[in-house]
C-alpha cells in the first residue's frame, strides 16, 4: 500500500492512497473459507460448499469491506505520523465510481481541510470582566433570617397577621379544587381582604372571589401547587377553611443555633455568621460568573483572532457527513450556524496542545469522584471509597457520560488557565447589578 499527500494550499489537501491486490487478498480468503465453512446452500452438504461459488456470491462485497478498514486505518495512522492537523474528515473523491476489484491495484482520492496556522494573543482578553460577585448587605441579612426561620420554632396566634402562617383549605367546586397551602397576608393583592383576614380565626370557613385573590398567577399557582391550566379552570368563589394560624419566631443568634448550621465552634458570633452566608452565598454565584467569563473569552477570542477557514471543503463535509440528504444550499445554511463554534474549536484546540492543558486518565477519574461525592453529601450519604469507586467506574465506561465529564473538567482546567494568564479586568458587583450589566435585566 501507497500513501501520500499532496498539498493544493494553505487549507486543503488531497491524500492519494494506492492498495494493492497482495495488501487484503490473505485476509479476504481466510474471510472467504470461513464463510465456506458456515455456509448453508440448497444441494450442498454444510461445509462443502465449492470455494468458487463462495467467490463468486461474497468475494467483492468482503473485498470492498477489507479495503474500507484497511484504508481508514492507514488513513489515521499515516496522519498521525505525518502530523497533518485536519478540520472534519477525509472526503472521498468520485465516490460514486464502480470500482474493478480484478484489477491488481486501486487508487483512492481523499480531499482534506487543513486546520489553519495562526497565533493566539491573550491580550486581547484586557477588557473582558471578571465579575467578582459580592453579596450585599440586604442579601446576607436575608439569608440570615431565612435561616433563623428555618431553625425558629412555631407559635400558635388566634389570628392573622403580617407575616403570620396562615394554613387553611381551598376549595372550589366547579374545578374540583380541594387542597391544603399555606400562605400570608402579604401574598394576598387586595387590601380589603388582607383587613377581612385580619378579624378571622382558625375553625371558620370564608368566602371569597378568587380572581384577583392572590398577588399573581404565578404565586397563586406555587401556593396552591397547581399548574396553568388547572388554575384557569377556577372560577367564581373559593371556600377558605382556616386550619392553622402561627407565628414564626426566629431562632436566638446563640452557640446552640450555630452548631447546628456549623461544624461545632467554627462560628462564634454574629460577625463569624455573616461571613459564613457571604462566603456560602460568592460560592453559590460563582458558577454564573464563571459561565459569563468563559462565554464573553469565548467571543472575544472568536472576534480578535484571525484566519481563513477552507469554507468549500466544511461545506462540501457538511454535506457528505450529514445522515439526513441536504444540498448545497443546507450545507450552506449549516456552514453560517456553525462557523462560530468551529472557529472556537479551533482557537481552544491550540490553546489547549500549546499550554499542555490536555486531560489525563488519573484527572478524569478524580473529578468524577469529587462529582460523585460530592451528591452523595447532598442527599446525606456518607460516601465509602469502595462504592464511589464503583460508581465512577461505571460512569466512565459509559460514552456519553464520559464526554458530559471530559467537557467540564476541561471547562474548568480553560476558565483557570484563563483567569492565572490573561488580563482580565476584575470587577467586584452586587448579585442584581451582575444580573442587570450582565444580562442587561433586573433580577
Amino acid at each position: 500500500m501507497e500513501i501520500n499527500h499532496k498539498k493544493i494550499d494553505d487549507l486543503n489537501g488531497v491524500i492519494n492512497i494506492t492498495v494493492k491486490e497482495t495488501d487484503y487478498q490473505e485476509n479476504v480468503l481466510k474471510i472467504l473459507k470461513d464463510y465456506r465453512k458456515k455456509a448453508n446452500i440448497p444441494g450442498f452438504r454444510k461445509g462443502h460448499v465449492p470455494l468458487g461459488l463462495i467467490k463468486k456470491k461474497y468475494e467483492s462485497i468482503i473485498i470492498a469491506d477489507e479495503v474500507n478498514k484497511l484504508i481508514s486505518s492507514k488513513l489515521e495512522n499515516y496522519l498521525k505520523k505525518e502530523k497533518i492537523d485536519i478540520l472534519g474528515n477525509p472526503i472521498p473523491k468520485d465516490s460514486n465510481n464502480q470500482i474493478n476489484w480484478k484489477l491488481e491495484s486501486n487508487n483512492f482520492e481523499f480531499e482534506i481541510g487543513l486546520k489553519p496556522i495562526f497565533k493566539v494573543n491573550l491580550s486581547n482578553l484586557k477588557n473582558v470582566i471578571r465579575y467578582d460577585i459580592d453579596p450585599d448587605k440586604k442579601m446576607v441579612l436575608e439569608q440570615m433570617l431565612q435561616l433563623r426561620n428555618q431553625y425558629g420554632k412555631l407559635v400558635s396566634q388566634k389570628r392573622p397577621k403580617k407575616d403570620f402562617e396562615i394554613t387553611a383549605n381551598f376549595k372550589n367546586e366547579e374545578s374540583n379544587l380541594n387542597t391544603l397551602a399555606t400562605f400570608k397576608l402579604n401574598d394576598l393583592k387586595d387590601t380589603k381582604n388582607i383587613k377581612k383576614l385580619e378579624t378571622y380565626s382558625k375553625g371558620k370557613v370564608y368566602e371569597f372571589e378568587f380572581n384577583g385573590f392572590f398577588k399573581d398567577k404565578s404565586l397563586a399557582k406555587q401556593i396552591l401547587k397547581l399548574d396553568e391550566d388547572k388554575i384557569d379552570q377556577i372560577n367564581g368563589n373559593i371556600s377558605i377553611d382556616i386550619k392553622e394560624i402561627n407565628e414564626r419566631v426566629p431562632a436566638e443568634l446563640d452557640q446552640i443555633f450555630f452548631n447546628k448550621l456549623y461544624e461545632p465552634g467554627s462560628v462564634k458570633s454574629e460577625d463569624d455568621f455573616k461571613n459564613k452566608i457571604r462566603d456560602g452565598l460568592k460560592n453559590q454565584f460563582k458558577p454564573q460568573s464563571d459561565q459569563k467569563l468563559l462565554n464573553d473569552i469565548s467571543d472575544t477570542l472568536i472576534d480578535k483572532t484571525k484566519f481563513k477557514l477552507p469554507e468549500a471543503f466544511l461545506k462540501k463535509w457538511m454535506q457528505f457527513s450529514n445522515k439526513k440528504d441536504i444540498n448545497e444550499n443546507d450545507s450552506e445554511e449549516e456552514f453560517k450556524r456553525s462557523e462560530k463554534g468551529i472557529r472556537y474549536q479551533i482557537i481552544e484546540s491550540k490553546i489547549i496542545n500549546e499550554n499542555k492543558l490536555e486531560l489525563n486518565s488519573d484527572e478524569l477519574k478524580k473529578f468524577a469522584s469529587n462529582m460523585v461525592k460530592n451528591q452523595m453529601l447532598q442527599y446525606g450519604q456518607i460516601p465509602e471509597e469502595k462504592q464511589v469507586e464503583g460508581i465512577v467506574s461505571n460512569i466512565l465506561s459509559k460514552k456519553d457520560e464520559m464526554k458530559r465529564i471530559s467537557d467540564q473538567l476541561m471547562s474548568q482546567k480553560l476558565l483557570n488557565f484563563y483567569k492565572e494568564k490573561a488580563p482580565l479586568k476584575v470587577k467586584k458587583i452586587s448579585f442584581d447589578k451582575f444580573i442587570e450589566e450582565a444580562y442587561g435585566k433586573s433580577k
